[in-house]
């Protein structure tokens, strides 16, 4: 029963860590820009492509994120700390950074993306959907899975986070039509906030990480003794 809870926790977990990073709401009008002109099936289908890259992405990482810290030797709490400040500058961004048009759509990337045939991978699966945030938090759960049920449970929620962003996406149109320009800043501001949150949680456990190890410990009460 108490590994059951543990699964689902995990796939709860990793939606509350990931969706408010990937922020699909926010990505409405940018994702309207980059496929102006295009018809409504081909704007479903490179969604569709897109969010297929986000999940293959993600748990490419997932999967292999143990062994990419092994071979550059970093630690779990190192690992965090990183992230964490990662994710933190981002949501610092979101937060207090000024307010922009989305509809402008002005920006180098997004004048290149309307000129691509194809803009399913790059930018919309990378880095729109999955970021460099959103990739440094999903290896950062590689430090949660002990057994395969629970990588089992963190690739469902990433499947359950891009079937959010599709039929997010996928109903862009009505959504900036409701909610509005002052609307989706709102959004932004509080997406923002909450991924502020998770990044500084993120440091705070890795600081404890490295406070609670058994060297670090051992190196104090050795240095302790000494004097």
């Amino acid at each position: 029963m108490q590994n059951v809870s543990h699964f689902w926790e995990l796939i709860l977990g990793t939606v509350i860590a990931l969706l408010p990073l990937i922020n699909p709401l926010a990505s409405a009008p940018t994702f309207l820009a980059i496929t102006e002109g295009d018809s409504r099936e081909r704007r479903m289908q490179q969604l569709r492509h897109a969010c297929f890259y986000m999940v293959g992405i993600l748990v490419c990482f997932l999967i292999g994120g143990t062994f990419i810290m092994g071979f550059f030797g970093i630690s779990i709490p190192g690992l965090r700390i990183a992230g964490g400040l990662l994710v933190a500058g981002i949501g610092s961004t979101m937060l207090m950074g000024p307010a922009r048009d989305p509809n402008r759509g002005d920006s180098v990337a997004e004048a290149e993306a309307r000129a691509k045939r194809d803009i399913s991978f790059s930018p919309l699966a990378m880095p729109m959907l999955s970021g460099p945030g959103s990739i440094a938090v999903t290896i950062g759960f590689t430090s949660l899975a002990t057994h395969w049920s629970d990588y089992v449970a963190i690739i469902l929620g990433i499947v359950v986070v891009a079937l959010i962003s599709y039929v997010t996406l996928a109903l862009s149109e009505r959504v900036v039509l409701v909610i509005g320009v002052n609307g989706m800043n709102a959004v932004s501001k509080v997406m923002g906030f909450l991924i502020l949150c998770i990044g500084i949680q993120f440091v705070v456990n890795g600081v404890l990480g490295v406070a609670t190890d058994p060297a670090v410990v051992r190196a104090i009460r050795d240095a302790v003794l000494q004097k």
